[in-house]
């Protein structure tokens, strides 16, 4: 596997995200932050943190299926929330649980979550950017 997980001794070993991610591919993959809008542009789930979520990893996964990889191959990802607030975490992993189950992968990577005043629509709830190597 070009990209292993793990939480090393020493920190916390959280069940959600891992805290590191060693690479050994040789090519880096720098996504934009995705958002939760269709291949046409169109809107998805409007005021649905948990429907947003789930189609910015669905998005993620299909920008690097269209470079030859996977959201397997995913080292580090940054989550922006509007107006994050810790009772909103149910559906943020309601969201990514879905993307996982369609994707048939495990979503559990290093991750950062900021909490945002806003994203560059009004509309948007959240944006996934990610970080990936490839073979």
């Amino acid at each position: 596997m070009v990209v292993e997980l793990i939480n090393p001794d020493g920190l916390p070993k959280p069940d959600v995200y891992r805290q590191m991610a060693v690479a050994s591919g040789t090519k880096l993959v720098f996504l934009a932050g995705q958002v939760a809008r269709d291949a046409e542009g169109r809107k998805v789930g409007e005021g649905d943190l948990a429907a947003q979520v789930e189609q910015a990893y669905l998005n993620v996964a299909t920008a690097l299926e269209g470079v030859g990889g996977s959201f397997d191959d995913v080292a580090k990802l940054t989550v922006y929330v509007v107006d994050w607030t810790p009772e909103k975490m149910p559906l943020l992993g309601e969201g990514v649980a879905r993307a996982a189950a369609r994707l048939g992968v495990d979503p559990v990577k290093p991750i950062t979550l900021l909490g945002v005043a806003a994203l560059g629509e009004p509309d948007l709830l959240v944006e996934v950017e990610a970080t990936a190597v490839l073979d």
